[in-house]
């Protein structure tokens, strides 16, 4: 059974639900998106801070005293960030209300505040220094106007770096419910931004994890709360079909199913 891609329209209050009932599962099993986290971090140190701030990341040379992330989630990038840039105010943003419980050890630093709500249409502090995320916008439904309002918000050569998915990503979940986000390729983002922005640093990758059975891979993207836009119901027939189908299609030299994500990272100066 293949079936046909049906673009979701964007359910903020189904995503909201899916995330935060996942948000107890998401640290231990969101593999992909902590090493992402920890990329992205990485390249943004070393396409915007000194020399001195790449080799010793306590040493305060970071350029961002203004810090906000949207999408913040459990707090693993939120972490990285804190400690690493050590900024004068971070704001964490998430659309779960919820998500404030999974950061509250960080918010007894005075520098860091949390904010729920959905950043697309919510107001940031102006002179931000950095506006900052990973493995949100492909939830977004206009990252466009997104970038505009980030432009306004962000100081003078401020920077917008952010890591999303890519158009490969769980290719096999759409292939198999024609299920799917409407993911942006790295060019057209780079386009997006073009006009406000000069891109520092943008790269992608294809990450593949490997499942003993495609029952898990279901299981590890319940827990991980990315089942955002799927509605239909998961009948016995249904679900014995798309198991059936998933080995015959998508299983490896050792007999696994996989799973594909397709990490985009971006860092860009605002012009």
């Amino acid at each position: 059974m293949i079936c046909n891609t049906t673009i979701q329209t964007i359910d903020k209050a189904l995503i909201a639900e899916r995330f935060a009932k996942a948000r107890n599962t998401y640290g231990s099993k969101a593999r992909v998106q902590q090493l992402v986290a920890e990329k992205m971090l990485h390249l943004l140190m070393e396409h915007t801070c000194t020399p001195a701030a790449v080799r010793n990341i306590s040493c305060n040379a970071s350029p961002f005293q203004h810090i906000v992330e949207f999408g913040c989630g459990t707090g693993y990038y939120s972490r990285l960030l804190l400690h690493s840039l050590q900024p004068d105010t971070l704001l964490l943003n998430d659309l779960c209300s919820e998500m404030e419980e999974c950061v509250k050890e960080l918010c007894t630093s005075p520098a860091v505040h949390f904010c729920a709500g959905d950043a697309e249409l919510m107001s940031f502090p102006q002179e931000t220094d950095l506006i900052t995320s990973c493995s949100t916008l492909q939830w977004f439904s206009n990252p466009e106007d997104f970038f505009v309002r980030c432009h306004h918000f962000l100081t003078d050569s401020g920077i917008l770096a952010f890591s999303t998915f890519g158009k490969e990503n769980m290719q096999e979940i759409r292939n198999l419910t024609g299920n799917g986000l409407d993911y942006l390729s790295l060019g057209e983002l780079k386009t997006l931004l073009s006009s406000r922005y000069d891109i520092l640093h943008a790269e992608e990758e294809i990450v593949t994890l490997p499942f003993a059975t495609p029952l898990l891979a279901l299981q590890h993207l319940k827990q991980t709360g990315v089942t955002g836009t799927e509605k239909k119901i998961w009948t016995r027939g249904r679900l014995q079909t798309f198991c059936n189908d998933y080995v015959r299609l998508f299983s490896n030299v050792n007999h696994d199913v996989v799973l594909t994500y397709h990490p985009i990272y971006i860092i860009a100066k605002k012009r």
